[in-house]
């Protein structure tokens, strides 16, 4: 292998042509291909990036180390198999793949070259996810917020897939239990497949994690709130912002609220909320952007030989647990009429 990875992007729509610019931006790998089925757009990326244009995949094998495969859901492993195939390692977008039997098949097709298969749940480089796995809270309950307008990007899947897929990996990433029963609900509105969707998760080890998404929304959130018995933490990925609330300011004052009978009002005068808890910024670096540090993390992978932050198996998992919450949501009895 050469001192710079050579790098293809395959798929430049709105994901893709990010890939590349990062890229082309690094110093230890080079964007030698940009690969698109629509030619004239993989050309005009090179224009920006560098790099040559292709209209099919099997034209870069055996010119790149590493590439990101970046081109609608369904066609995932279409593309990554002879790229795997061709000890080539791969980046895969989110969702790893539409169900989890094909994702298991990437795994096995990786496990049998010696590829290395990494997954873009770019919300694990998000700093605020950062700055929280560095707290080492153990969840008790957690709650997940994903709302924004109907893009049309990805209308070969649903929402659970499309965006509640990010916070299922963040959830499965934060509890480390594949233990769980679901309960959802949902429903399409402009497609075939659902636009909202509201899941309850509850895992073996007692974890409860409560996730909503839409994509019917007149505006863009993406929030987390995570509780335990000594702390609540709530963060907004987009913002990039936390605040972290522990109940260390006033042990005495706490416990002699738990003490009082609230049912005399004359007691409640004697209590301030501000004054028992301690509320503090979440120390966060604002300065990172997700999807480098995610393509960082991955040519670095396959430089070492170590795993990926998000591994195959890791992606495997979260469609896993989104084909669980899609079954649990078709399964719903939703009658309007009654």
């Amino acid at each position: 292998m050469s001192d710079k990875l050579r790098a293809a992007v395959v798929g430049v729509g709105h994901m893709g042509r990010h890939h590349a610019r990062i890229y082309s931006e690094l110093p230890d790998c080079e964007l030698v291909a940009v690969v698109d089925a629509d030619l004239g757009r993989a050309t005009q990326i090179t224009e920006q990036h560098g790099g040559k244009p292709f209209n099919d995949v099997s034209d870069i094998l055996g010119l790149v180390d590493v590439a990101s495969v970046a081109v609608p859901t369904v066609y995932h492993h279409i593309v990554a198999k002879p790229l795997i195939e061709s000890k080539i390692s791969v980046l895969i977008e989110k969702p790893i793949a539409q169900d989890s039997t094909t994702a298991e098949k990437l795994l096995q097709w990786a496990e049998d070259s010696g590829s290395i298969i990494a997954v873009g749940h770019s919300e694990r480089f998000n700093p605020v996810v950062l700055a929280l796995k560095r707290l080492e809270i153990a969840p008790k309950f957690i709650e997940t917020h994903r709302i924004s307008p109907f893009t049309f990007r990805s209308a070969d899947i649903g929402v659970v897939h499309d965006m509640m897929i990010h916070d299922i990996d963040i959830i499965l990433h934060l509890v480390k239990d594949r233990e769980y029963r679901v309960t959802a609900a949902g429903f399409p509105v402009l497609g075939k497949h659902e636009d909202v969707a509201n899941a309850r998760v509850l895992f073996s080890n007692g974890c409860v994690a409560n996730l909503t998404a839409s994509r019917l929304a007149t505006k863009t959130e993406r929030k987390i709130r995570v509780f335990n018995p000594d702390a609540y933490l709530s963060m907004d990925y987009g913002k990039k912002t936390g605040i972290v609330i522990t109940k260390d300011a006033n042990l005495d004052l706490l416990k002699l609220a738990r003490e009082t009978d609230f049912n005399d009002i004359s007691q409640m005068a004697n209590f301030d909320f501000a004054g028992m808890v301690n509320i503090e910024p979440l120390d966060v670096d604002d300065k990172v952007e997700p999807l480098k540090a995610e393509i960082e993390s991955f040519l670095n992978a396959v430089r070492t030989g170590t795993e990926p932050a998000v591994t195959g198996k890791d992606g495997a998992e979260a469609v896993r647990l989104a084909e669980r919450i899609v079954q649990s949501l078709e399964e719903h009895n939703w009658n309007p009429q009654r």
